[in-house]
C-alpha cells in the first residue's frame, strides 16, 4: 500500500512538473514574441532575425520534446524521491543539475536534427523561467507539507525497537527534524524490567513479544529495528508479525562499523542482499558516464586522426622501434588490460630501468625522474604536451578506461601497495583525474592516492565536468608534465 501511494505521488509530481515546463515554454514564446526589446539581443551571426515570427504550431514540436526531456532529467537527478527527509537546498540543486543536463541534451538534439528556427533568446528565457518556476513549485509544496506537519497533519507514527546507543542516535535524529513528519510512538526492548522506563525522552511500551498486540491497539505506520547484531535471530518472529499485519518494517543497516563503504539493500532474483559499496553513483549516472566516454573517445579519434597519423610518422622516423608503446596495466578491480601510448623512449628503455631506479624522484612504488635519458627528443615534446596519451582513447572506446578516473597502475606497482591504497582500483581508470589538475609529478605518491580516493568518495558527473575543464589549461601549459 505504501509503495503504491509513493508511486501515485511520484507520477502526480511528474505530471505537475510537466505542466510547469509547458507553462514556462508558452510564457517564453509570448515574451519573445511581444517584447521587441529582446530582439536586440539576437546578434548571433548564424541566426537572422525574421520579420515574421515562427508560428507557434512549429514550436509545439519542440514543446512535445522539451516536456518529457525535462521530466526525464528531473527523474534522473533524483527529484522524485520522497521529500520528507530532504532539505530544500538539496532539492534546488537537483533542479539546477537537471536544467544543466537538459540544456546539453536539447543542444545535442538541435545539432543532430538541425533545429535552427528556435531563437536563442527564447531558449534562454525558457530555461530561466523553467528552472525558476520549478524551484518555486517545489518550495511551495515543501513549505506547505511542513506547515501541515507542524499543525499535526500528515504524520507517520513509528515504533522503534532498541534502546542502545544506535537507537538513541536514531531517536535524536528524528526529534531534531520535525519537518520530516515522523512521530515516535514508543520504544521496544527485549528485557521486561525496562518496560515503563524512559530512554532519551521516549517510553518503553513493551517487549518483542508484545509487538503484535501493540500494532493492533495503536496507530503504527512503520516499525524500525535499531538493534545490535546479536539480536538478529531474536527479531525474526517480530518482523514476521509486522509482515502478517501489513505494517512496513525497516532494519537499520549500520550493523557493522564501516569507515568508508555505504550500505544499500539489493535484490538478486528475489534473494534480499545487504550490500556495502565504497564507490557510489546511480545506474543512470554510470550509464551517462559511459555514454560520454564512448561519444567523446569516438569523436576524439575521428577529429584527431590527422594528428595521430602525423605523430605516428614522426615517432617512426625519429627513432627505431614500434610507433605504439604497449604496456600491461590494471583496470577496475584489478582487471589486466593493454594500455596504448605513443612511444616516447628508445626501444631498449625497459632493459635500462634497473640501472636508473636509484635516481627515482617519486616516493612509493612509482618511478619518475625529470631528465630520463631513455626519452627521445620527440618524446619529451609528446610527454609535455600529453600527445603521447592520445592513443588511450582506444582504451576508452574499448571500455577499459574512462575519460576521467584514477590513472591505471602497473601490476608491479600494485604489488607494493598498502591495503588502503588498493582502493583506487575500485573505479574504472581514466585519462585525467584530480592528480593531473593538482600538480601531477610535483606531488608525493601518498598525496596522489589520497586525491584518487577523494575523487572516488565524491564522484559525480558534475565533478567529472569540473576536472575536464581544469584539465584543458593544465595540458595546454604542460603543468607538472615530465
Amino acid at each position: 500500500m505504501l509503495k503504491e501511494k509513493e508511486k501515485l505521488v511520484r507520477h502526480g509530481m511528474m505530471l505537475l512538473d510537466g505542466a510547469v515546463v509547458a507553462l514556462a515554454f508558452i510564457s517564453a514564446y509570448f515574451l519573445r514574441l511581444h517584447f521587441r526589446a529582446f530582439y536586440k539581443l539576437d546578434l548571433i551571426p548564424s541566426i537572422k532575425v525574421m520579420s515574421s515570427p515562427v508560428s507557434f504550431q512549429l514550436y509545439l514540436i519542440v514543446l512535445i520534446v522539451c516536456v518529457p526531456l525535462w521530466v526525464l532529467m528531473l527523474s534522473f537527478n533524483g527529484l522524485y524521491r520522497p521529500f520528507r527527509t530532504r532539505n530544500f537546498l538539496e532539492i534546488t540543486w537537483e533542479i539546477i543539475k537537471a536544467a544543466f543536463f537538459s540544456i546539453l541534451a536539447f543542444g545535442s538534439l538541435a545539432f543532430v536534427f538541425k533545429i535552427q528556427f528556435v531563437s536563442r533568446v527564447f531558449f534562454i528565457i525558457f530555461m530561466v523561467l523553467c528552472t525558476g518556476l520549478l524551484i518555486l513549485e517545489k518550495w511551495t509544496l515543501v513549505s506547505a507539507s511542513r506547515y501541515l506537519r507542524k499543525k499535526g497533519y500528515n504524520f507517520r507514527s513509528i515504533l522503534v525497537v532498541g534502546t542502545g546507543p544506535r537507537a538513541k542516535r536514531f531517536v535524536r535524529m528524528v526529534q531534531g527534524h520535525g519537518e520530516w513528519g515522523l512521530r515516535i510512538t514508543g520504544l521496544i526492548d527485549d528485557e521486561p524490567d525496562k518496560v515503563g522506563k524512559d530512554f532519551f525522552g521516549i517510553k518503553v511500551i513493551g517487549v518483542l513479544a508484545n509487538v503484535p498486540k501493540i500494532l493492533r491497539e495503536n496507530v503504527i505506520d512503520e516499525v524500525v529495528f535499531v538493534v545490535p547484531r546479536m539480536w538478529l535471530d531474536r527479531i525474526q518472529e517480530t518482523i514476521a508479525a509486522c509482515e502478517t499485519q501489513g505494517v512496513r518494517t525497516s532494519v537499520a543497516a549500520d550493523l557493522f562499523e564501516l569507515k568508508v563503504a555505504r550500505a544499500q539493500q539489493t535484490d538478486l532474483n528475489g534473494f534480499p542482499l545487504l550490500s556495502f559499496e565504497t564507490t557510489f553513483g546511480q545506474e543512470w549516472q554510470l550509464l551517462a558516464k559511459r555514454t560520454f566516454d564512448l561519444f567523446s573517445s569516438f569523436m576524439g579519434l575521428l577529429f584527431l586522426s590527422p594528428l595521430l597519423v602525423l605523430t605516428g610518422i614522426l615517432v617512426k622516423i625519429t627513432s627505431r622501434g614500434p610507433v605504439l608503446f604497449k604496456q600491461k596495466r590494471l583496470g577496475v578491480n584489478g582487471r589486466i588490460f593493454t594500455l596504448f601510448k605513443f612511444r616516447t623512449m628508445y626501444s631498449d628503455a625497459e632493459k635500462e630501468l634497473s640501472k636508473l631506479e636509484h635516481l627515482n624522484e617519486m616516493d612509493g612504488p612509482v618511478f619518475k625522474i625529470k631528465s630520463d635519458p631513455r626519452i627521445t627528443p620527440l618524446g619529451k615534446f609528446l610527454r609535455r604536451s600529453s600527445i603521447d596519451e592520445l592513443p588511450q582513447l582506444f582504451n576508452v572506446l574499448l571500455g577499459q578506461m574512462s575519460i576521467v578516473g584514477p590513472r591505471p597502475p602497473l601490476p608491479s606497482e600494485v604489488n607494493r601497495y598498502e591495503h588502503w591504497q588498493a582502493r583506487r582500483l575500485s573505479l574504472r581508470p581514466g585519462l585525467t583525474c584530480l592528480w593531473q589538475v593538482n600538480g601531477r609529478n610535483k606531488i608525493s605518491f601518498e598525496q596522489w592516492v589520497e586525491l584518487d580516493l577523494k575523487y572516488i568518495d565524491n564522484w559525480s558527473l558534475w565533478l567529472d565536468f569540473k576536472i575536464l575543464m581544469k584539465t584543458i589549461p593544465v595540458v595546454m601549459l604542460g603543468v607538472g608534465a615530465s
